[in-house]
């Protein structure tokens, strides 16, 4: 301890936490109480009742996944607009593979999971190669994914393929929705992996200062290839999930789940400006918005009215986020 001239011990000095620290911290959680208390009043008969819980757990549990891909695309100053065509083309790819007779297991694994990948690496390389922001690459495979997803179709809804699919990923394990069981392997995966790895560490470093991370040795174009290829797997699982809840392989599912997927990652704390997130924080920013949804649609809102408050929402957290982050730095 230091001592003054007069041997009196001096005083620690006091660290007071701002309010942008406390915001970064805290906030998130303080929405999500704050829309439980305010949905509550608003619909006190039925708004905390188990199904309706369960059942904006289930909503949530695409939006979730969606958000989690786009995170790490954002956490590299990066962007994903092109995960709700992917959801659509993965999940039209899969329901097409069980109408010719495909057993549903290969078809999960060939038109889910390896055809998300694909097209993730697809966008990753395209970034690579042309050098141009992801925003102006995936706003392109938005188009083209959509238009494939369109032509596989014929622009028509696909069903009738096996009841077990079906049964297996939107039924029951334990009592537990099995897309909620999903969403948390998956989220505990990436939880893991962006905390407690080598390739985590890395990323975000490249998002806090791509130069700086190539000096020190960090392959860039490896890790942004890496990231948009998670993206496009999760896209593939959300596809997978969102056929076999509604039964069907629609070539407009997912439309605008962009939206959706970037607030969740925003309003969840993660900095558009990069370098900066958490896991964590993307599963309760979903959340938010699975609440919203729920109460607005408990409400009898039209959709219209919805994409405005998702719009606002998303101004309002990367506006804050500008804010506390300068102020931080």
């Amino acid at each position: 301890m230091i001592q003054n001239a007069q041997n009196t011990p001096l005083a620690k000095p006091v660290s007071r936490r701002d309010f942008g620290s406390l915001w970064q911290t805290y906030g998130t959680m303080g929405i999500l109480a704050l829309l439980l208390v305010l949905s509550s009043i608003l619909s006190p008969d039925y708004f905390l009742t188990s199904s309706n819980l369960s059942q904006i757990l289930v909503q949530s549990s695409v939006m979730v996944l969606l958000a989690c891909g786009v995170f790490f695309t954002i956490l590299i100053a990066g962007i994903d607009l092109s995960v709700g065509s992917m959801l659509a083309l993965t999940g039209m790819i899969t329901a097409k593979l069980m109408i010719a007779g495909c057993p549903f297991w290969l078809a999960i694994l060939l038109g889910g999971l390896l055809m998300g990948a694909l097209l993730g690496a697809i966008n990753g390389a395209l970034v690579n190669i042309t050098k141009l922001h992801p925003f102006i690459i995936t706003l392109g495979t938005t188009a083209i994914y959509r238009g494939l997803t369109l032509i596989i179709s014929d622009a028509r809804s696909v069903f009738g393929f096996d009841r077990q699919f079906i049964n297996l990923v939107s039924g029951h394990l334990l009592g537990i929705p099995v897309p909620v069981i999903i969403t948390v392997v998956v989220v505990g995966a990436l939880y893991f992996l962006a905390q407690y790895t080598k390739l985590g560490r890395n990323i975000y470093a490249l998002g806090g200062n791509a130069q700086a991370a190539w000096f020190s040795g960090i392959n860039v174009k490896a890790h942004t290839f890496i990231v948009f290829l998670i993206s496009g797997l999760c896209a593939g699982v959300a596809g997978i999930v969102t056929t076999a809840r509604t039964g069907a392989a629609e070539p407009n599912a997912g439309f605008g789940f962009e939206t959706f997927a970037i607030a969740s990652a925003i309003i969840g704390g993660t900095s558009f400006f990069g370098g900066r997130g958490k896991i964590s924080g993307v599963v309760i920013g979903g959340l938010i918005i699975g609440v919203i949804s729920n109460i607005l649609n408990i409400m009898d809102v039209q959709s219209y009215y919805q994409q405005i408050v998702m719009g606002a929402l998303i101004i309002l957290a990367v506006t804050i986020d500008k804010l506390f982050t300068k102020k931080t730095r």
